[in-house]
């Protein structure tokens, strides 16, 4: 469990995240991931402002996001999907020259926290984040399981301004400078 300390006297101050989901064969009414990562975020008292779901198509991919890095109302963005090593993955190749800035940590922790769930599979991961425009950004491997272990162990405290010492809502003012 990850050692962090909530600092229940401050407020939460609520996200307003956008949800895509990355796949050639999925639909909204079996986008289980989709639905997952909406479901949690709404849960921990943010805003849902987004979700999508498009094919594993380079120039798609990047206009979404590109749209949602641009908008003001837009705090962070989870993909899910085309992460792997197949032909057809290419969620990296699509969004790796939208960012400004890497966050390689979260990669390697979100690997690290699979290695206890799917053995030495999580090599196969190629999950991401970084930042793009004062936004968040983290692509995430396309099964549910994957996006309960990416929010329920990373992104949940690091989404939450109340988390300490230190979360990644106190930085965004902060992204552009």
């Amino acid at each position: 469990m990850s050692k962090t300390r909530c600092q229940s006297h401050t407020p939460l101050k609520p996200l307003s995240i956008a949800v895509l989901t990355v796949s050639d064969s999925r639909t909204r009414d079996n986008d289980t991931s989709g639905d997952t990562l909406s479901e949690r975020i709404v849960s921990a008292g943010h805003v849902l402002a987004d979700r999508k779901l498009l094919p594993d198509d380079i120039f798609q991919l990047r206009a979404a996001v590109s749209a949602w890095i641009a908008a003001d109302d837009v705090d962070c963005v989870l993909i899910t999907g085309g992460t792997g090593i197949t032909g057809r993955d290419s969620t990296p190749e699509a969004i790796g020259p939208l960012l400004v800035r890497e966050i390689p940590g979260f990669g390697e922790l979100f690997r690290y926290y699979s290695l206890e769930e799917i053995g030495t599979s999580t090599i196969q991961s190629r999950a991401f984040a970084g930042t793009a425009n004062a936004t968040l950004i983290f692509g995430l491997p396309g099964s549910t399981g994957a996006c309960r272990t990416a929010w329920d162990r990373i992104l949940e405290a690091q989404l939450d301004s109340r988390t300490g010492p230190c979360n990644f809502v106190s930085l965004i003012p902060r992204l552009n400078e």
